[in-house]
């Protein structure tokens, strides 16, 4: 035993293992499969190792990739096109689905639905008809719309039954069908959030690159410009810009109008943090050595620098896109977005504004459920992106 000498307590002093053996730089150590497979990895094979770990992130993936696909084929699963209305079904009830009638497996299927007046609140009552079993028809023709723009088509994943109705989320004042109306709808809330941040992720990195590698008189007019715009208030500002997009433009230019004012007024919070990090990275010892060796600062910013922090940069996408969609959403919802014919999420809730409307017709409030899983499925991914790009975990 021996004394520390600054805290004068008991050290056990360990031997030092010697091999006696002499070193020969011939032996090669052997590596076991598992450690083999891991050291020839590249870099995206043990991000997708890291990432597959995260189960929660994984199945948010799966949610939003099912999400996604209603982008590309909202008019084939969709059984009724956006703008058909149904006079005799003006805020009909959802229709429940059921396999078992009386006892016999039927398959998918709703019950028909009785309708009348009631004389003193003028409103139509519904209740389901259990005498009338419309069966579902899959792979089916259907109302005609024109897939992708392109050619007229009738073909759908499934249809009510001739002369029946397949309202699964109910209908709203004009006896437009809800689910129908989520689906296409999906296409504008959806694509609006990635093109947003794209324009977003790119203003950020280059004004974020310019101010953090070169500094000086650039570092301080940008800091100036991402100080006014963090300053201005957000909804009045979104409120603003967008009351200010002409009524006379097609739906297509409103959209257009929308992601290019949400993604010009988020890129200050990616651009100061793209700063900080390449403050300290540009410091690095390979940093300066690409510089010493003649790199154009180009090449040092998106070759050493930007890799360094692709983690927050991940981070800051997933938790941008759900930014946007709740930003289109409130626009629509308050009548300064998107607008009919237009169809997205907040169209569909323009609907429910009337409180009194909600209570008495809940299913108008169904746009709020995939809002929700949307926003929760992109920050629980977002959390497994970054974890997976993070060399340090």
């Amino acid at each position: 035993m021996s004394d520390d000498l600054k805290n004068k307590t008991p050290v056990r002093d360990v031997e030092h293992y010697v091999d006696p053996e002499p070193f020969n730089p011939a032996v090669v150590e052997e590596l076991s499969p598992e450690q083999e497979r891991f050291y020839q990895a590249s870099q995206w094979q043990i991000m997708w190792w890291k990432f597959k770990r995260h189960k929660l992130a994984v199945w948010s993936g799966v949610v939003l990739l099912i999400f996604y696909l209603c982008v590309p084929f909202a008019e084939i699963i969709a059984p009724y096109a956006p703008d058909t209305r149904d006079s005799y079904h003006l805020y009909a009830p959802p229709q429940p689905l059921h396999l078992f009638h009386e006892g016999k497996f039927v398959g998918p299927f709703v019950y028909g639905l009785k309708s009348e007046i009631n004389m003193e609140t003028l409103q139509w009552e519904y209740s389901p008809d259990l005498e009338k079993v419309q069966p579902l028809r899959f792979f089916c023709s259907g109302d005609d719309y024109e897939f992708w723009g392109l050619f007229p088509a009738t073909f759908h994943l499934f249809c009510p039954a001739d002369g029946g109705t397949a309202f699964l989320l109910g209908t709203d004042r004009l006896g437009r069908d809800q689910f129908s109306g989520l689906v296409y709808g999906a296409r504008l809330s959806l694509t609006i959030g990635l093109v947003g941040v794209t324009i977003s992720i790119v203003l950020g990195l280059f004004f974020g690159g310019i101010a953090g590698y070169f500094g000086g008189i650039a570092d301080t007019l940008i800091q100036r410009l991402i100080e006014i715009m963090r300053s201005l208030p957000e909804l009045p500002l979104w409120m603003a810009l967008s009351a200010a997009l002409p009524v006379t433009w097609s739906p297509v230019w409103v959209y257009f109008g929308l992601t290019i004012i949400l993604g010009l007024l988020d890129w200050p919070g990616l651009a100061r943090a793209v700063r900080s990090k390449l403050l300290s990275l540009r410091e690095e010892e390979y940093a300066k050595a690409a510089v010493m060796m003649g790199a154009k600062p180009k090449r040092v910013i998106t070759r050493h620098l930007l890799p360094g922090f692709t983690s927050h940069i991940i981070a800051s996408a997933s938790l941008s896109i759900p930014a946007m969609i709740l930003g289109e959403t409130a626009l629509s919802f308050l009548n300064l977005g998107l607008r009919r014919p237009a169809i997205s999420w907040g169209v569909l809730l323009n609907e429910a504004q009337n409180i009194s409307v909600v209570t008495v017709y809940p299913w108008l409030m169904a746009p709020v459920i995939p809002i929700i899983i949307v926003v929760l499925a992109f920050n629980f991914l977002g959390d497994g992106l970054r974890d997976a790009a993070d060399p340090y975990k």
